[in-house]
């Protein structure tokens, strides 16, 4: 049973994006990725990086969260965690992962769908490098996910771990560090007029070349 009122209907808008036709598209996901990042990040969208990362346990139980994309290029769209999080520790179970970008302001919205692998070793230390301080020490000090008694108690964990690297470098713990979702398949959805809105999906091949198709709205 769908109930409607409690100011819903009040934010109803329509779409006034333009158009996205297969020739502005190109065969390119990446090279259309590409452009939208940069037009989303120009706009300016606070916080353009910021995307829905969905995963599921071995028995398809799904969760999603807002995670900050630190990086991407044909290899794929990276992100940095815990891995003992429950991304993390689903993402160990299951590879399988979704990604979503939603930019209100150009109403354009991109799915992206793929594998994840972990970015051991380097990658993941010259990322923690660039980091401050406190964000590093934050990290450290908590265990991503996992139950704490009070905030209290948090803080006081914090201020353990500040006090036991007072003085010396930081050195990023094995537990955290980045994963890349390999891209399998995107989707991207142009809001248009009258809900008839502009989808554009694009398949990997075994061969590795893209296949495009339009989908209905």
């Amino acid at each position: 049973m769908t109930v409607s009122g409690g100011g819903m209907d009040e934010l109803r808008r329509d779409y006034r994006g333009p158009a996205l036709d297969e020739a502005e598209a190109g065969d390119d996901p990446f090279e259309l990725f590409g452009r939208w990042f940069a037009e989303a990040v120009a706009a300016p969208i606070e916080l353009a990086n910021g995307v829905v990362l969905a995963t599921a346990t071995p028995d398809g139980r799904p969760s999603a969260r807002v995670v900050l994309l630190k990086g991407w290029d044909r290899s794929g769209f990276v992100f940095y965690t815990d891995y003992r999080s429950r991304k993390g520790s689903e993402l160990t179970g299951n590879p399988h992962a979704a990604l979503l970008f939603w930019w209100p302001p150009l109403s354009r919205q991109i799915r992206i769908e793929g594998t994840a692998t972990t970015l051991w070793g380097p990658d993941s230390d010259a990322y923690f490098a660039t980091r401050p301080r406190e964000s590093n020490l934050s990290a450290m000090a908590s265990e991503q996910s996992k139950p704490i008694a009070s905030r209290e108690a948090l803080e006081e964990r914090l201020d353990r771990w500040e006090r036991a690297w007072h003085g010396h470098e930081l050195v990023r713990p094995p537990t955290w560090g980045g994963v890349r979702i390999t891209a399998e398949a995107f989707e991207f959805w142009q809001g248009r007029p009258n809900r008839l809105h502009d989808r554009l999906g694009y398949r990997l091949n075994p061969d590795r070349t893209w296949t495009r198709e339009r989908l209905c709205p």
